[in-house]
């Protein structure tokens, strides 16, 4: 195998990762967007945790193990 042709093989391969991570991020995007508009999560919320991070501060969601074993 030459030089040319492992060049050649290394642009396509960074053509199809560049084009295979946008998709993934735009799919991220969509489904945070997604999330959002169903009311599943609220993402202001989590925003919000920079601001109020104290040790007696209220936690964003409380969910405990024994309430994830209910569900």
């Amino acid at each position: 195998m030459n030089m040319e042709t492992i060049r050649e093989l290394q642009a396509y391969g960074y053509i199809f990762l560049t084009v295979f991570l946008a998709i993934g991020l735009y799919a991220y995007i969509y489904h945070l967007y997604r999330a959002e508009k169903k009311g599943t999560r609220n993402y202001e919320k989590y925003a919000d945790i920079a601001l109020h991070d104290n040790i007696d501060d209220a936690p964003v969601e409380a969910i405990s193990p024994l309430n994830k074993e209910k569900e």
